[in-house]
């Protein structure tokens, strides 16, 4: 098995360089950096991950916590946790999946939590490590979300441009950043086009929108598009007026956001916001490790874009009136 020594020996510098170069990189000129990884190459030397970690005194432990109930038919999380991992399997890390519970239960380097509700904010103030949130938080806490806003806008502006005249927003019951968000950016586009609009909000649970759309059934409007805060309640919604013998599209239109798993299972299929889940978890994993090697330094908020996916459940925009940002949203499917 090839140590340390013969790595030295073959690019001619000392163990404590070869050492160096491995756990402290920026303590090394590039020089000598290169004569050491060439060395590893020649020789097939991978380092000693635990004994790396021992040095660094880290554990290659990063704990991932899900505050919310998660829905085992529903990929979401898995898109997560897949990104996550991909991310930090690129520096030797291990993700492990804990519960509120078992918090403090064995040791880590940092955390990611996520669906983090206002009540749990004083908890997390107890972290003693490095802390990432994914999901939008006006705490200061450092955290990777799409922009919540900017793809309701979309969404909603897309529903003006299809020709749709009443608008209703189906808002999850939270009082969240990101809920607040959506709403906003659902209420700058009616108010600026000056529609029919109004909110209402449930749990996220499909059965309570369409209990909704079948209990007002006889005061909603054809000419009525429903934007949803989740494919989850859009498909409630979209379950509702099929029961009602309603007609998707032409009188009734249902836009989702989250774009993972339902949205295709839907029929008609649901159009959607979708949210580019995995590269985000990536990008969590990213950020913890580099607030981790900054000591605990704030890395700020980063935001990705969604997409606009159109499907079934509105109209096609006229040939007339296909603007820019209609075509855009047909190219992303």
């Amino acid at each position: 098995m090839t140590t340390l020594n013969d790595v030295a020996k073959r690019a001619n510098v000392s163990k404590m360089t070869v050492s160096r170069a491995i756990n402290h990189p920026e303590q090394v000129t590039d020089e000598l950096k290169e004569l050491v990884f060439a060395a590893m190459k020649e020789l097939n030397y991978r380092p000693n991950t635990a004994a790396k970690a021992l040095v660094n005194n880290r554990t290659l432990v990063i704990k991932l916590f899900i505050l919310e109930e998660m829905d085992v038919t529903e990929p979401y999380y898995m898109n997560l946790l897949t990104g996550i991992a991909q991310g930090l399997d690129k520096e030797q890390y291990s993700l492990q999946l804990v519960t509120k519970n078992n918090f403090d239960l064995g040791l880590c380097d940092g955390y990611i939590m996520t669906g983090v509700r206002q009540e749990d904010y004083a908890w997390i103030n107890g972290a003693n490590k490095p802390v990432v949130l994914f999901g939008e938080n006006d705490r200061g806490y450092d955290f990777i979300d799409t922009n919540n806003k900017k793809g309701v806008s979309i969404a909603t502006a897309y529903a003006v441009e299809l020709g749709y005249e009443h608008f209703v927003f189906v808002g999850i019951d939270v009082n969240e950043t990101f809920e607040r968000s959506r709403e906003a950016g659902f209420l700058e586009i009616v108010q600026h086009h000056q529609k029919d609009a109004r909110i209402i909000r449930f749990e996220n649970r499909s059965r309570y929108s369409a209990a909704y759309v079948e209990e007002n059934w006889e005061q909603i409007e054809h000419n009525t598009v429903f934007i949803c805060s989740s494919d989850r309640l859009a498909i409630g919604v979209e379950r509702a007026i099929q029961k009602m013998n309603g007609s998707i599209p032409k009188d009734f239109g249902i836009i989702g956001h989250d774009g993972i798993f339902l949205d295709q299972i839907a029929f008609p299929r649901l159009t959607t916001i979708r949210q580019p889940v995995v590269e985000m978890g990536e990008a969590c994993a990213k950020m913890i490790l580099k607030k981790i090697k900054e000591k605990g330094k704030s890395q700020g908020k980063q935001f990705f874009d969604s997409k606009l996916i159109p499907r079934e459940t509105t109209r096609k925009p006229s040939k007339e009136k296909t603007s820019s940002l209609a075509l855009a949203a047909e190219d992303a499917e």
